[in-house]
């Protein structure tokens, strides 16, 4: 009966979204003003049949099902120019990076270069290979995505180093890759995106990115904002799930007020590169998303934010399901177009 269940559930997420928005009629979830998209209420749906409440499976699962979540709810990248695998520095030695440019032969192009989320333990190149590559293809910049240590082989700090490391040597290579060193920008999604903040806040003002495109990050490790406390069984990353992931990531270390783990604590904030701000209405990091942007437009930072009201963590990455991922990363891909 489970698996019927499952399936059906499954099925739904397939639906055209004027079909779930009738299916759903009456029941779509609320949070104030806010109401869910029906693309990301099915998602939700099925994604809650498919755990069990309270157990947190074992580290090899938990990737496994994330790397086949992405094979059934995320598109593929799109056909570029140029996609190829590299090695750049990490802060322990070489990492594994993957170059995305629609141009054959570029010269002098920006460059992005991106860090993906997963709670500092799970994902890597392949899951968000599609995000990568639209934000190429669609801004006309190259990207360049980084495969970071994770824990619990590697807890904090060493995300940090590596993404720190791997910037760096982007800067220094960016001609040979056919990028302007003096545009060289970070991005990422979720953990990703507080490793982009953080990479922000440790350089120092002459090789600091240009920019820093921020998807849902992951700003305040204190856990205290209210759109945690109004969502503890939020969709994809329900709390016992964000606290598995925090306690994984700082293994012993305990300071939850580091600024490398709250950077939205950082007492000066002046000087920061300009920063895109995406946050969901239904995800839980909505606040600190929303309370960072704040603080880096008030220290007189350039500062867009970004909210879509009816959305959940990592919509950008369930395009297959969730039209709006698209709209998402279209809109980031434009204002770097703009922006650079």
């Amino acid at each position: 009966m489970k698996k019927l269940v499952v399936l059906f559930r499954l099925l739904l997420t397939r639906l055209p979204e004027f079909m779930l928005a009738i299916h759903y009629a009456g029941r779509r979830e609320r949070l104030g003003h806010r109401v869910m998209d029906p693309k990301a209420q099915a998602v939700g749906v099925f994604a809650n049949s498919m755990r069990v409440p309270g157990e947190i499976p074992v580290i090899e699962q938990t990737r496994a099902q994330v790397r086949q979540i992405t094979k059934v709810f995320d598109e593929p990248c799109p056909p570029l120019a140029q996609k190829r695998d590299l090695s750049v520095a990490g802060g322990a030695g070489e990492l594994p990076a993957r170059l995305y440019c629609d141009s054959a032969e570029p010269t002098g192009l920006p460059i992005l270069v991106y860090f993906h989320g997963g709670g500092w333990v799970q994902c890597d190149l392949d899951t968000h290979d599609g995000i990568a590559g639209k934000l190429a293809k669609w801004s006309g910049c190259i990207v360049i995505a980084v495969d970071y240590r994770l824990a619990p082989e590697d807890p904090f700090p060493a995300a940090i180093e590596d993404g720190l490391a791997a910037y760096r040597w982007v800067r220094e290579h960016a001609a040979e890759l056919g990028g302007d060193p003096a545009r060289v920008g970070v991005g990422g999604d979720s953990a990703g995106g507080n490793l982009s903040v953080v990479i922000c806040q440790q350089t120092a003002a002459d090789e600091r990115p240009a920019l820093q495109a921020l998807i849902y990050p992951a700003t305040d490790a204190r856990m205290n904002t209210a759109s945690i406390k109004e969502m503890p069984d939020a969709y994809i990353i329900p709390t016992d799930r964000m606290l598995w992931y925090r306690q994984t990531y700082m293994g012993d270390f305990e300071d939850l007020e580091d600024l490398r783990l709250s950077p939205l604590l950082a007492p000066d904030l002046a000087g920061q590169p300009k920063a895109y701000v995406v946050t969901g209405g239904f995800d839980p990091l909505r606040d600190e998303g929303e309370s960072y942007a704040k603080a880096l437009q008030a220290a007189g930072n350039d500062v867009t934010h970004r909210e879509f009201p009816g959305q959940i963590h990592a919509f950008v990455s369930l395009t297959k399901v969730i039209p709006q991922g698209n709209e998402c990363i279209r809109e980031v891909a434009g204002w770097l177009r703009g922006a650079w």
